[in-house]
């Protein structure tokens, strides 16, 4: 058994980080059955030079470069959901999903969009995206203008992916949400949520904000929190009836910061629900050669847990990891236009 299959055994859905073809054949083999993509994913693949056949045709049939971005990232996600579709099946729904993120530019500082209007959007572009995608997850993040989008897209039988959390309070929002649509939804064996909790970024944070940590504290607060949230979600669900599985994903789960093991947050996480890992992050954990089990139940010790949640002021960095977020959110997309700008000048 090799280490990214110890991970499976023990109860992880491993998801890959990417949609790179190359890449989803590799982690196939190490047990991967979805993935996920965003702006950043999609530019590093054009920006290859593998996809420029495909741009090409983009470009003659007269698509500016914006609607060349979303006409190549439908493309590389439906790819995607080709080779992870055997999984849907077997799986009845379960697992063998690709995330697709809707139009970061929505949660740009520039767009004077209001709260409603911006959610209103994402329901129109989620409905849009979905629209006979099989096993298509819709990524929605859970800003006010994502929260509010949240019940309608569930109502309407939209399986989704809600991103970008980094706190209790934005997981319990969006489960909350979920949960009013799920009650809505006429084909309630469809509704399929999962809640991606970032991990690694909150302990870059702390490592700055935060460095009267103690070392036992320091470089756990990311995992302390996502396995608080996680175990929030197996006892709200457990009781709700629901055919399919509303999970947690880990992501964020490379890791920063030089001294610490590539496979850090997998082997914290490994045991439950889903893992969302960069390649080179399962890349890592392969070649380390060893056996993962099970310990997303287990915590650090209370004094530790004590100590964070005595220093660790959790609205603050929210409201930080979110602005920091945020511009991760719509930039790269930006970067992306600009790079299908330069390749049509090229191609």
């Amino acid at each position: 058994m090799t280490p990214l299959q110890s991970i499976v055994a023990a109860g992880t859905k491993l998801w890959l980080d990417s949609v790179d073809p190359d890449e989803i054949a590799r982690n196939r083999a190490f047990g991967a059955t979805g993935a996920t993509s965003n702006p950043i994913i999609i530019a590093d693949l054009i920006g290859t030079g593998r996809f420029d056949a495909e741009l090409a045709k983009f470009f003659a049939a007269g698509h500016d470069d914006t609607a060349v971005a979303w006409a190549m990232t439908d493309k590389l996600v439906r790819d995607a959901q080709l080779v992870f579709e055997s999984t849907w099946h077997e799986t009845k729904c379960n697992d063998g999903w690709v995330s697709f993120e809707l139009d970061p530019l929505l949660e740009d500082s520039a767009n004077t969009l209001s709260v409603e209007a911006k959610s209103a959007k994402y329901v129109e572009l989620g409905k849009h995206y979905f629209k006979d995608a099989r096993n298509r997850m819709i990524k929605v993040p859970a800003t006010p203008g994502g929260l509010g989008a949240l019940e309608e897209l569930v109502a309407a039988g939209v399986a989704l992916n809600c991103t970008l959390i980094f706190s209790e309070r934005q997981y319990l929002a969006a489960r909350d949400a979920c949960w009013r649509g799920a009650q809505r939804c006429q084909d309630k064996a469809a509704v399929k949520t999962v809640y991606s909790i970032f991990v690694s970024r909150l302990d870059v944070y702390t490592d700055k904000a935060v460095p009267n940590l103690s070392p036992a504290a320091q470089g756990m607060v990311g995992i302390v929190n996502a396995k608080r949230i996680y175990q929030l979600n197996k006892k709200f669900w457990a009781d709700k009836g629901l055919p399919l599985q509303q999970e947690m994903i880990f992501a964020s789960t490379g890791t920063k910061k030089k001294e610490d093991p590539a496979w850090k947050y997998v082997a914290a996480f490994a045991g439950a629900d889903i893992q969302t890992n960069p390649p080179g992050t399962n890349k890592a954990v392969q070649e380390s050669g060893q056996t993962f089990t099970s310990q997303v139940e287990v915590m650090p010790a209370a004094e530790v847990l004590k100590e964070i949640d005595e220093k660790v002021d959790m609205k603050k960095l929210e409201e930080t990891l979110m602005a920091e977020g945020l511009s991760k959110f719509a930039d790269p997309f930006k970067g992306l236009i600009k790079l299908i700008a330069t390749k049509r000048q090229k191609v």
